[in-house]
């Protein structure tokens, strides 16, 4: 990072994490890293861990390598101490690898792929693109793993049609996403022509006949595995173009993934600083809390979700009682942490005249009348009052009245009865292949997210409400 001298530290670090994850799986294992290197301890959903929480206690629990909890212990922790939680989400539009995925067409071979989420689907043509993922491998032994894989070299390719054959490409690009969106991988070889195995050769769980030899030996070569002991996969196309700071004084961050990669960082990097300051052994107060969620760009409804049991049942595993249970939620909080929409400086009409966030100018207050966010006077009041702790700023979005609003997990996690705001950093172009956030903006979050951990309890005994 000796690029970037005179830039926030924060950002460069951010840089650091996002360049090493390029799915929501290596999202989860780079923040459990972090975790572990902060002291936090590894549980098991399966195993009764709740029976061992000490006060002062840091644990984490990830599920289905795609979604994570963290979470402290206070020194006065017993049950019906409520919990202050970050939940953030760590995947993002992109293209994935189909289950059968061989295809080819006039000598070019090609990799079959399925858009996932709402993405900016244009600004995947002509990018040089990659895969990653997780892949099962068989040992020597019968036994099966799930390996996460990340090939660093560029791959694939969506080229578009070129001007000539097509004059009114400039005036309106469109095109059909089934038949001309199909990444090249690779030309056609006499040696490629021969793979003509027969189905007999393999059990069920094979997939050597679902794919272009020729990719699956890739995928075999950098897991140092033979093609046959590859028995399944989940790939995403990532752009290889790596996240980098940008601007005249590097305020620009420049990124694929940063909805959500951004909250999902700061979210990690609060909760680990939190725990490495003296002052942390001697803190009461609430039980603190991240979550990081699978699948909020298609819904969330999946079991690594923000609508799955995670939170649920950690709440329900603190403080089994229902008295106790009914407690805890009503002392919790709960910080709903996404991107919002910057100002764009040539698409201006596009905001309410009086929410106009900026990049660089700190975390927003995302509110929505028909509750698309969960926001409410008191949440927005909590939460203002904690970034103020921090001496930090505190913008306001809310959308226009003749456009859509977006959603958020925050919504449905409030459902479960515990008081949420939604909030978020400014960005630009959320949804293309790369991004545009603010460098001094990763630390604005960190801030407000470490000041929730700090001090949510105390602030809450001085509102009256009910």
């Amino acid at each position: 990072m000796m690029l970037y001298p005179s830039a926030p530290e924060a950002a460069k670090r951010f840089l650091t994490f996002i360049n090493a994850s390029p799915t929501p799986f290596h999202a989860i294992q780079n923040a459990a890293v972090r975790l572990e290197a902060a002291g936090f301890k590894k549980v098991r959903e399966i195993d009764h861990w709740e029976e061992h929480i000490e006060p002062r206690g840091k644990y984490y629990f990830t599920r289905n390598q795609s979604s994570l909890l963290a979470f402290t212990i206070p020194p006065n922790w017993k049950p019906g101490t409520g919990v202050s939680i970050v939940a953030t989400h760590v995947d993002s539009p992109n293209l994935r690898v189909r289950p059968v995925s061989k295809k080819s067409s006039v000598g070019y071979l090609q990799v079959g792929v399925e858009t996932y989420g709402g993405g900016i689907w244009h600004s995947w043509f002509d990018r040089d693109l990659s895969l990653a993922g997780r892949v099962i491998v068989a040992h020597q032994d019968g036994s099966f793993q799930s390996r996460l894989i990340k090939l660093d070299r560029p791959l694939l390719r969506i080229p578009t049609l070129a001007i000539h054959l097509d004059r009114d490409l400039d005036r309106s690009f469109t095109f059909n996403h089934e038949t001309e969106f199909v990444p090249i991988v690779g030309l056609v070889e006499n040696q490629l022509n021969t793979e003509t195995r027969k189905s007999s050769n393999y059990l069920a769980s094979s997939i050597q006949e679902n794919h272009h030899l020729a990719l699956l030996s890739i995928l075999a070569n950098e897991l140092s595995v033979a093609p046959e002991e590859i028995h399944d996969f989940e790939l995403h196309l990532y752009d290889t173009q790596p996240s980098v700071l940008g601007g005249i004084n590097n305020e620009f961050i420049f990124s694929p993934r940063l909805d959500n990669m951004f909250s999902s960082f700061c979210a990690v990097e609060a909760l680990a600083s939190h725990v490495e300051d003296p002052s942390f052994h001697d803190l009461n107060g609430n039980v603190n809390c991240i979550a990081l969620f699978n699948h909020e760009e298609i819904g969330s409804q999946s079991t690594t979700g923000a609508q799955s049991s995670l939170i649920p049942l950690l709440l329900e595993r603190l403080s089994p009682p229902p008295s106790l249970h009914s407690q805890s939620i009503a002392r919790s909080f709960l910080v709903s942490a996404d991107m919002g929409h910057a100002v764009h400086p040539n698409f201006t009409s596009k905001h309410e005249d009086n929410h106009q966030p900026q990049i660089n100018g700190g975390m927003v207050v995302k509110t929505n009348a028909k509750q698309r966010y969960a926001s409410d006077a008191i949440s927005a009041f909590l939460f203002k009052k904690l970034v103020e702790r921090k001496g930090g700023k505190v913008q306001e979005f809310e959308v226009r009245n003749d456009m859509p609003c977006g959603s958020t997990v925050g919504p449905m996690l409030s459902k479960i009865g515990v008081r949420t705001v939604d909030v978020g950093n400014a960005m630009l172009s959320m949804h293309s292949i790369r991004e545009t956030g603010g460098s001094r903006d990763v630390q604005h979050a960190i801030d407000a997210f470490g000041s929730l951990f700090e001090g949510f309890a105390e602030l809450d005994q001085s509102l009256l409400v009910d």
